[in-house]
């Protein structure tokens, strides 16, 4: 039996997979301590603090052993898996059996059922940093998935929606975004017993409710729309208990250091406004029939965001950072506009880059496109940085307003509250009208009363006479 020596163990460490993060949680295992990897095969699923990645190992094997369970958060650059690069199982043969002659690699092939010709799997990302590998990519089938069929309620539930089940069988493991596994593994749904709805038989959120729809109650018709909600927690059985531990980590981790930081760090104030925005209401009505809007997002965030812009313009200083190590104050010449959305990981806030240079087509665009990958999970770590102020819509949770805080590094941050028909004087008359409240956090080191007092009432003036837009901008 050959010995296998300390060369032939590579040790595949934790990489940085965002810009600068020091650790991510193990989610979930594709590999087992005996089974053979091929180079740029993923081997697990990790989250970080800013999103969900499938990690790939840059070298052929046999896995010797893994190094943590999931649901640990490992530190970046600690081994979690070895893998024997010897020559795998021919290194582990009985003594006294011939040993059989290394064999060109062949193309990975996904298990078929019997009688079809074995199907190749398609080749998933290879992680940046790691190059791309000559060979196919490999995936380790679920165990039993082969005998594994839906269960009777998710087939009516299937069938309700239009879709016919498919053996699960005829794949080795489900499509789905990282987002929309987590989703399954807190709701308890296989998916290898959902039959997929979406494009190229990807898993979507989607399904994976309907297929929890049978063990979880109906939403009230009054509750908040999904997407302005997080993912449904776990179900956690309390057995009398009168608290439930909760480990803080992922997105909420780092929102919460990054928040603790800023509020201890700079100096705010909030100022706040209470404005007529009827005419602002009308105008969203009129661009959602413009020709030159069709297809894109328009309503009333996009024409806070226009107007926003368009108070950075008139007051410039306000765009800024402040450099504590060189003591000094940088003032920014464009505007990468942060928008926070609430994810199922938590809250996050990419930004628009150099939005102060677009049209508002353009800006509509790239709204919309901000909040649609937000919402699939899919925001990068370099879309979430360089941001120089926000803005944050409480009022889709029905919130009149309220005292946010800034994002580390930036000078301002805008909290638009909810629109709602009220009493107001118009015109020397009291008549209903549709009415918000904005409030306007700043650093105090950069910005004084009068500054932050003008942007404020720029932007309220803009979203009560919208013509300004066309005049100030």
């Amino acid at each position: 039996m050959t010995t296998m020596t300390e060369t032939s163990v590579r040790e595949f460490k934790m990489p940085d997979v965002g810009e600068g993060l020091t650790e991510a949680e193990i989610l979930k295992w594709y590999v087992q301590p005996g089974d053979t990897v091929t180079d740029g095969q993923v081997v697990c699923e990790v989250e970080t603090a800013k999103a969900a990645v499938e990690l790939p190992i840059p070298y052929d094997g046999v896995v010797s052993e893994l190094r943590f369970p999931e649901g640990t958060t490992v530190d970046v650059g600690t081994a979690i898996i070895t893998v024997d690069v010897s020559g795998g199982a021919a290194a582990q043969a009985p003594a006294g059996q011939p040993q059989a002659a290394p064999e060109v690699p062949a193309q990975p092939q996904v298990p078929a059922q019997p009688g079809e010709e074995p199907k190749k799997e398609a080749r998933q990302p290879v992680l940046v940093g790691y190059g791309v590998s000559t060979s196919a990519t490999k995936r380790r089938p679920r165990k039993g998935a082969e005998a594994t069929a839906p269960a009777p309620a998710q087939a009516i539930q299937a069938e309700l929606n239009g879709h016919t089940p498919a053996p699960v069988a005829d794949r080795a493991r489900p499509l789905a975004k990282p987002p929309v596994r987590k989703l399954a593994k807190d709701l308890g749904v296989d998916l290898a017993t959902i039959t997929p709805s979406g494009a190229d038989g990807v898993i979507t959120r989607e399904d994976v409710h309907a297929a929890a729809t049978p063990a979880v109650a109906p939403a009230p018709a009054t509750e908040a729309p999904a997407a302005a909600r997080p993912a449904p927690a776990p179900a956690v059985t309390h057995d009398g208990a009168r608290e439930t531990r909760v480990p803080v980590k992922g997105v909420r981790k780092a929102t919460a250091a990054a928040m603790v930081g800023s509020a201890f760090t700079a100096p705010h104030v909030t100022e706040f406004v209470t404005v007529d925005v009827t005419r602002t209401m009308k105008l969203v009505e009129e661009l959602k029939q413009d020709k030159e809007m069709q297809g894109l997002r328009v309503n009333p965030l996009l024409l806070v965001a226009k107007a926003l812009l368009v108070a950075i313009k008139r007051n410039p200083d306000v765009n800024a950072s402040w450099d504590e190590a060189n003591q000094e104050i940088v003032l920014k010449h464009y505007v990468n506009l942060g928008i926070a959305a609430a994810t199922p990981r938590g809250l996050i806030v990419p930004n628009i880059k150099d939005a102060h240079a677009k049209t508002l087509p353009q800006l509509a665009q790239s709204l919309g496109e901000l909040v649609s990958t937000a919402r699939e999970g899919r925001t990068s770590p370099a879309a979430m940085q360089g941001g120089t102020v926000t803005i944050t819509n409480v009022g889709v949770f029905g919130v009149d307003t309220g005292t946010p805080i800034l994002n580390p590094g930036e000078s301002a941050i805008l909290a638009v509250g909810a629109i709602k028909l009220q009493p107001w004087v118009h015109k020397g008359k009291v008549k209903p009208r549709q009415v918000t409240t904005l409030a306007l956090s700043f650093d105090h080191r950069l910005v004084d009363g009068e500054l932050g007092s003008k942007v404020l009432a720029d932007v309220a003036a803009i979203l009560e006479q919208p013509k300004r837009l066309i005049t100030w901008a």
